[in-house]
């Protein structure tokens, strides 16, 4: 295991998925990595909200996500509707203002 943080591993290896998800005029960004739980959530924005795929494109880093990281337990990923805005923003385009639904943990 590396000593670099879980947090910066899945923020690394969003960077690599980003060229589909910007080429469609989506962002991500990683909200919270916990080695100790495995809890991952990553959120969706730009054009994801809306999109008629999001839904596939969650499932799918979902999917990824597990097979990359072993120590990964739960993966969360948000899709934009309304509520709370983010301000942090990491390499690869992703951050600015995404914003997510409160009233459901699995919104698409």
């Amino acid at each position: 295991m590396s000593d670099e943080s879980l947090k910066s591993r899945v923020e690394t290896w969003m960077v690599k998925q980003m060229p589909i998800i910007q080429m469609h005029g989506g962002t991500s960004m990683v909200r919270e990595a916990d080695p100790e739980t495995g809890q991952v959530v990553v959120e969706l924005g730009g054009t994801c909200s809306g999109c008629g795929i999001s839904n596939v494109t969650a499932q799918n880093i979902k999917r990824d996500m597990y097979m990359e990281f072993e120590e990964i337990e739960d993966v969360q990923v948000k899709v934009p509707s309304t509520g709370d805005t983010g301000a942090d923003t990491v390499e690869g385009g992703r951050g600015g203002d995404v914003q997510y639904s409160n009233e459901s943990a699995g919104h698409f």
